[in-house]
Parts: structure tokens; C-alpha cells; sequence
């Protein structure tokens, strides 16, 4: 399965400290059904932990899932932040999640040449 953050997405976890490794983690994670929410439309809550924090002081993460094929992580929050996203934000983020999901991989190029989306290393 491919893993891909987006633009924002990156830029948040890079500044708090959010590594690829704990993402392609937390993709495995609820590959084997250890997720904190399926909000619907493709879209999964997940906790993610951070250096000197683990999970429970540590990230909440939106990621859309297509199995077998692809995740994008949307949006994170830090835990002490907010306790979670409105109803609003949620149907954005499940429209957005569609369109991305829905991309050939042709169109997936374009994106990650354009900047938009990053792909999570395998390397790190």
C-alpha cells in the first residue's frame, strides 16, 4: 500500500516532530483493525505517538484509506490542542478524501510533481 501526506499535513507532523516511520506504522496498525474511529467515507482517526510523548499525550491523525491501494493523511491535531473536529470539518475532509482516493495513478503523479501531496519514506 502506498502512503502519501498531504501538503499541510507534512508541514504539521515535520514541525511536531511526527515521524514516516510512526505513519507507515499507524497505517499497519489499522491494517490490523487498531484504529480509535472509522468516521466514515474512507476516513480513520488514528493516535499517533511522538517523541518523549507516546500515544496518549501524543497526535491524533485523519487518514483516508482506500485498502490495498493507498492512505493519505489529511489532517493531525495534537491531543492538548483540540479534543476533536466539527461536523463540518468532517464532511470537507470526507469530500476531499473522495477526490483523493479516487485519483489514477497517472493523475497521483501530477500531484506529488506539483508538491501537493508527499509521499511517506520507507527508509527512515
Amino acid at each position: 500500500m502506498d502512503i502519501y501526506k498531504t501538503l499541510w499535513f507534512h508541514k504539521w507532523a515535520t514541525k511536531e516532530g511526527l515521524t514516516d516511520r510512526a505513519l507507515r506504522t499507524a497505517i499497519m496498525e489499522i491494517k490490523d483493525g487498531l484504529i480509535d474511529a472509522d468516521l466514515g467515507g474512507h476516513i480513520f482517526k488514528k493516535r499517533v505517538g511522538l517523541i518523549g510523548r507516546g500515544k496518549r499525550r501524543g497526535a491524533r491523525t485523519l487518514v483516508a484509506v482506500k485498502w490495498d491501494q493507498r492512505a493519505i493523511f489529511l489532517y493531525g491535531f495534537a491531543k492538548n490542542e483540540r479534543t476533536d473536529i466539527s461536523a463540518r470539518e468532517l464532511k470537507a475532509l470526507k469530500l476531499w478524501a473522495t477526490v483523493l482516493l479516487s485519483y489514477e495513478a497517472n493523475e497521483l503523479t501530477k500531484i506529488l510533481e506539483a508538491g501537493e501531496l508527499v509521499q511517506v519514506k520507507h527508509d527512515e
